[in-house]
């Protein structure tokens, strides 16, 4: 004789379980997409703060200009990206389109930063860094790694990093200018130098030594 009420208790015990699981998914998608949210809002306000800095810079006589202007903004801009895509909320429509308004962040920065250095007699630090993803660029991680190395010994050194595949016009105009090919990344663009391929720690810090003659910062 079938056993009626075994089934139905396993068959309630089945839907529990099931609208459980939906549920959970559900809260921990929603969590991820409210954080998303969180560093959009931030963001938002830091590059609106950014903005207002630029246009009062532009204004501003070279005695109240310093050489790190922006620089601490980019770098926080830049960290909270990074994180986002870490947690994978890097795919989302609006981490890319955060993406491409911190590469618009960042080429504003290298404009104003060049102005400044021709008008008020300053010396200036650039890279410019252009990568793509790990599957299409096994020495761009490296890379990476050797840059943030290097911009730690040399504060004043200001690297802007690139996607190279970032659908932004902006950005394709850099890549024209430097003639940069998506078989050379990673790609370097020290002093006006095209470098492509991976370079050492040592190999950048000898350039840039011989280019920007930076000081650099001894560990206390």
């Amino acid at each position: 004789m079938i056993d009626w009420k075994k089934y139905l208790i396993v068959l309630l015990i089945t839907i529990c379980l099931f609208l459980t699981a939906g549920y959970v998914s559900n809260y921990f998608a929603g969590k991820k997409i409210g954080q998303l949210k969180s560093i959009q809002d931030n963001i938002a306000i830091n590059i609106l703060s950014s903005e207002t800095q630029f246009s009062l810079l532009q204004e501003s006589s070279c005695k109240n200009v310093s050489a790190s202007v922006l620089s601490s903004e980019l770098d926080e801009l830049g960290r909270k990206l990074e994180w986002s895509q870490k947690n994978s909320l890097g795919s989302t429509d609006e981490v890319a389109y955060l993406k491409k308004y911190y590469s618009l962040l960042q080429i504003k920065d290298y404009l104003l930063m060049k102005k400044i250095s021709v008008s008020c007699k300053v010396k200036s630090a650039f890279i410019l860094y252009f990568y793509t993803t790990a599957e299409n660029c096994s020495e761009c991680k490296r890379e990476s790694l050797v840059l943030s190395t290097l911009r730690e010994k040399y504060p004043e050194l200001r690297v802007y990093s690139f996607d190279y595949s970032t659908d932004l016009s902006a950005v394709k105009a850099l890549l024209q200018i430097y003639k940069i090919k998506d078989t050379e990344l990673p790609a370097l663009v020290l002093d006006d130098e095209l470098l492509t391929g991976f370079h050492s720690i040592e190999e950048l810090e000898l350039s840039v030594k011989e280019s920007f003659k930076l000081q650099e910062v001894k560990p206390e």
